[in-house]
């Protein structure tokens, strides 16, 4: 593990010293380089100073495995800019990838905190530097208060909890805290964080933002990894803190699936194609949310399902919406129509992820969600009710999407260039893995 950390590191220097026209092309062949080694992680072995199993080892192979992605989908919209701007987005993208890294082999819940927050600092400086519109400091400003000041009683617990056992707090040692109200003070302040991350529907106001806002870096990393953080800091707190009841649980479960259902109804009326992906990440999240709080073997099988499965998927939705853009200069879907008439390459890829967007069986999105359903309903059959509208309302605004970016008659009079072989490559290596997970599915679950 420590060697993948090292290598990753030296990605700095590198990408500051390489020549120009070797820039793209060393850095990305280096990253695939450490994503390869990083699949040797997934079967996890015992060391001393970092923290390693079945539940880290999936999200931090898609990490190293997102990293190359992001740098290929960068590469069209950077070459124009001057090669020092080019150089220091590069340099942030390595260092988000180190702090992510860093998060989830953390052996301490300390560790595991200023890694989390760390994170806040590269994505911010994506977003407000190489953000799009002129909104992009409002998005900045609701990522960074959002994140910050939920995080601040997660501080004051870590704090609590490393006063009790008076040593940092390490994974898998259980606190029992004085009194029941202590515990639920400890679970609020520990859960607020983590659902903001993930996020909940109420504390959801900031991911459209900076999606709409983001770069298409940015936008990867974000729906690929970064939310995925709220769910695999959940479950971790689940090792150390005491049980609790789940009927504890229930307005959180409640709120979480009514939330997916509300998100995915404001999909049907978005306008905008990366708000429409973002909304759906959303509703995603929420049947992720409502798994964890069950803490059956089955729930938490279904939330490392669809955690890795919404990672490739919604990254490759953002990647099509970047292509599309990228054309038109435009992601108002009423206005890129018709690019089956157009590039009907792209539009079988949109086929592709829509499909897997909507869980269509044997697809890794399709055992999650399956295994979630049967948690549900086997905690509570009246949850059968709000998933079962959640799917069909899915399936709709994945077709809406999908039709309305590529059928009807083109409304833009501009000149289309043709697919390059980099955003072909792209998606196959978006697609390629899931396919190959969904095969394998023990590796993940």
């Amino acid at each position: 593990m420590m060697k993948i950390i090292f290598t990753t590191t030296t990605l700095i220097p590198t990408v500051m010293l390489l020549k120009p026209k070797m820039l793209y092309q060393t850095t990305t062949a280096y990253s695939f380089m450490i994503a390869f080694l990083s699949l040797s992680l997934l079967e996890p072995k015992a060391n001393l100073h970092l923290h390693l199993d079945h539940t880290s080892a999936p999200l931090l192979s898609l990490s190293f495995w997102l990293l190359p992605l992001t740098i290929m989908a960068s590469q069209h919209a950077m070459i124009k800019e001057p090669m020092q701007r080019q150089r220091t987005l590069l340099t942030t993208l390595i260092l988000l990838q180190l702090f992510i890294s860093l998060t989830f082999m953390a052996s301490s819940l300390t560790l595991m905190y200023i890694m989390f927050e760390a994170t806040l600092i590269p994505t911010l400086v994506i977003i407000t530097r190489w953000g799009q519109q002129a909104e992009r400091l409002t998005a900045g400003t609701y990522f960074m208060l959002y994140t910050l000041t939920t995080s601040m009683p997660l501080l004051m617990a870590i704090m609590f909890l490393n006063n009790e056992t008076k040593t940092p707090t390490f994974f898998m040692q259980m606190v029992q805290p004085t009194s029941p109200w202590t515990e639920l003070m400890l679970w609020a302040a520990c859960l607020g964080a983590f659902l903001a991350k993930m996020p909940i529907y109420g504390l959801h106001l900031w991911l459209p933002k900076a999606h709409v806002e983001a770069p298409i870096a940015g936008s990867m990393v974000l729906a690929a990894i970064l939310l995925k953080l709220g769910g695999y800091g959940i479950i971790r707190m689940m090792q150390i803190m005491p049980t609790m009841k789940t009927d504890l649980f229930l307005p959180l479960i409640v709120l979480s699936l009514w939330g997916a259902t509300l998100a995915n109804l404001i999909c049907l009326q978005q306008t905008d194609l990366k708000s429409l992906i973002a909304y759906s990440s959303i509703s995603h999240m929420g049947l992720v949310i409502a798994a964890i709080m069950i803490q059956t073997q089955w729930s938490l099988s279904g939330t490392m399902a669809l955690m890795i499965a919404h990672g490739f998927t919604s990254s490759a939705l953002f990647c099509l919406a970047n292509a599309t853009y990228e054309r038109t200069k435009t992601r108002i879907m009423a206005l890129t129509r018709g690019f089956h008439n157009i590039l009907p390459m792209l539009t079988i890829w949109w086929l592709l992820v829509n499909l897997m967007n909507i869980a269509t069986p044997p697809t890794m999105n399709f055992t999650g969600e399956l295994l979630i359903a049967s948690s549900l309903f086997n905690w509570c059959p009246t949850t059968l009710i709000m998933f079962g509208l959640s799917m069909l309302i899915t399936a709709s605004y994945s077709l809406h999407m999908f039709l309305s970016t590529q059928t009807g008659t083109p409304l833009l009079n501009t000149t289309m260039h043709p697919t390059h072989t980099r955003e072909h490559l792209l998606l196959m290596l978006h697609i390629t893995p899931l396919i190959m997970i969904s095969l394998k599915p023990e590796l993940v679950i």
